[in-house]
């Protein structure tokens, strides 16, 4: 997969050059690229925002730099087989992102993030950005940041983590929270007693048939407690 990254801020995103998206990306399974959008800029000052057209607070994030920068990055290749890329804009105003969003992101071939920051990045940018892939606006939830670069960060390292390799031992995404729409049951690791705290005897009995049950339970009484939300009506208001 490939994953370009626009940004006013590049160095934000050194933490993904870590861990397994680094090693990942040394190995040739994930060509992430990271690029400044004042490269676009042509002035002195490389400006990349303007006062809003109505009045108004703040800044918004002008069209030009983005729009040479899609042609460059996004524009789709002349090979007739080649799959449009998707475009990822990071907003509290879009759909919000789960698990399921990260599944159905993690199949695409080229997927391309742009980061806002200011009062958001003029709306023809989204009009010109869908002649040349799929847009989609992404919230993480009801609420606001400086900017798109944390939320990218977050969707790129979910996302990254489901493409094949990228993780070693691929069954421990199948157990993880929200992966069945529950959230994970605990673990528990050696020693057996820590501070007068033991490990559940279950997980020490070696049945694993008691072990699935148990852990089973413990994802129904935590997304219970924690997220009756995820729930159907009828498990969520059983005690």
């Amino acid at each position: 997969m490939r994953i370009d990254v626009l940004s006013i801020f590049p160095s934000y995103f050194d933490g993904l050059t870590l861990s397994l998206l680094g090693k990942a990306r040394d190995a040739g399974i994930l060509d992430l690229r990271v690029r400044d959008l004042r490269d676009w800029t042509s002035d002195r000052h490389r400006t990349v925002d303007d006062t809003p057209y109505g009045g108004g607070a703040g800044m918004v994030m002008k069209p030009e730099p983005w729009g040479l920068a899609l042609d460059e990055i996004a524009r789709p290749s002349e090979t007739p087989a080649a799959e449009r890329p998707t475009i990822i804009f990071p907003s509290p105003a879009g759909e919000v992102f789960t698990q399921k969003t990260a599944r159905e992101l993690a199949t695409r071939e080229h997927l391309v993030f742009g980061c806002g920051r200011y009062e958001g990045i003029d709306e023809r940018v989204f009009d010109y950005a869908a002649d040349l892939g799929e847009v989609r606006l992404i919230s993480l939830g009801d609420y606001v940041l400086n900017g798109g670069e944390v939320a990218t960060m977050a969707m790129v390292e979910a996302i990254g983590r489901l493409i094949p390799g990228v993780v070693g031992n691929p069954e421990s995404l199948v157990e993880e929270s929200h992966e069945d729409g529950l959230l994970e049951y605990p673990s528990y690791t050696k020693p057996a007693s820590w501070r007068d705290h033991s490990v559940p005897d279950v997980l020490l009995s070696g049945n694993h048939a008691a072990i699935d049950a148990w852990r089973r339970e413990q994802q129904l009484e935590r997304t219970r407690r924690r997220r009756p939300d995820l729930l159907p009506t009828d498990q969520s208001s059983a005690s």
